[in-house]
């Protein structure tokens, strides 16, 4: 049985249905799926992640990796230290969520004295820019003027560039593979809620895109322009540095496996993933799983080095999870055991540790990352 919405969100998931359905009017009657989840996620005012609703750690819809322990936070940060360095670089967080990463990364920076500058966040979302602002002002006053918010994408940057569950969340095509030739799935109105109904496909990239997939006649999946574009977006902008993204996904072996005909789309409500993209629109997180050889070749393309990609467990634990883990004695119960359990979490291979990966994309000969050394999967790209 799922949690049963207030009526106050029941009320706001019913103007953002409404909003949808202006929008598939005013198309004409149909709208691409990529429309209707950039829609439902990213409205002003409106998308669940522009609007006031709780959505990460318990009471949310969601766990984050920085959410379950501090100690992921300043892992990333020694990872990212030796760049800091090097670049004489800054950091530029994308999509900082409730600001928690931003925090435990700037604090152990500053215990290894390799702060940046300045720590940039861009965030489309009005109400997560103001959760952060009030957990950087919380907890790290002496960075409030070191720690800025962002609208767009810098001209330049050198330093690094974090994105950590950023490319799960961006607007999907979803493409079903027929007899005749693969057709974009989108959504139109049918009574009161909404439906499927494919279409020829209309856009050459994603028509290419698919073609070249060749997938058999009744696969259903997702391909991520948005994904493909971010990457060119942010390798245009960097001088010198490393893009280093972390996210749940599979080489394009595994995303495009025959058993996972279905493809990976989820609604994720109170702890609870769904099947139905449509339930309750604006209360639900709408995210696909990542392909990590189509990132890899997106970055190529824009001339980024390809570091490394590997598991999350292999790059925490090569980047000095453990070590910082040990710092809180054993012996010292209620504060280690709850700690070790959130490690559990992060490294564990029937938990995030195996179906979470990260990549390493990089330009101006940026020295190779401890966590991206051992472990490489480069070769299954």
């Amino acid at each position: 049985m799922l949690p049963a919405p207030t009526p106050d969100a029941l009320a706001h998931s019913q103007r953002v249905t409404a909003h949808l359905r202006a929008l598939i009017d005013d198309a004409g009657g149909w709208i691409s799926f990529a429309q209707f989840m950039e829609a439902a996620l990213y409205a002003p005012g409106l998308g669940y992640y522009a609007a006031g609703a709780m959505k990460f750690g318990a009471a949310g819809d969601f766990v984050t990796a920085p959410e379950l322990s501090p100690l992921f936070g300043r892992t990333l940060a020694h990872a990212i230290a030796p760049v800091l360095v090097e670049t004489d670089g800054e950091v530029l967080e994308l999509g900082a969520g409730s600001g928690r990463l931003a925090v435990d990364v700037l604090g152990e920076l500053e215990r290894l004295d390799a702060l940046p500058a300045r720590y940039c966040i861009l965030e489309v979302s009005a109400d997560l820019r103001a959760r952060q602002q009030k957990a950087i002002a919380h907890e790290l006053p002496q960075f409030a003027e070191r720690v800025r918010w962002l609208d767009a994408l810098p001209a330049h940057f050198s330093g690094v560039i974090l994105g950590n569950e950023v490319l799960d969340a961006l607007p999907v095509e979803l493409v079903n593979w027929t007899e005749d030739a693969p057709l974009s799935r989108g959504v139109i109105v049918e009574g009161d809620a909404f439906a499927w109904q494919d279409r020829p496909i209309g856009d050459p990239l994603l028509r290419a895109r698919a073609d070249a997939l060749n997938l058999a006649p009744g696969y259903l999946s997702e391909i991520n322009l948005a994904a493909d574009a971010l990457i060119a977006s942010l390798a245009h902008v960097m001088d010198r540095g490393l893009i280093l993204m972390i996210d749940y996904g599979f080489s394009a072996n595994e995303y495009y496996h025959p058993q996972r005909h279905m493809g990976t789309l989820r609604a994720h409500y109170r702890h609870h993933a769904l099947d139905d993209p449509f339930y309750l629109p604006g209360l639900c997180d709408l995210t696909a799983h990542v392909d990590f050889s189509a990132v890899a070749r997106a970055g190529m393309a824009a001339r980024l080095e390809l570091d490394g990609y590997t598991s999350q467990a292999s790059f925490l634990l090569n980047s000095g999870l453990t070590e910082l883990l040990m710092q809180t004695p054993p012996a010292d119960a209620a504060t280690y055991l709850p700690q070790a359990n959130a490690v559990q979490r992060l490294v564990s291979p029937a938990e995030m540790g195996e179906l979470f990966k990260v990549i390493g994309l990089s330009k101006g000969g940026i020295a190779l990352l401890a966590g991206l050394a051992r472990g490489d999967r480069r070769h299954s790209l």
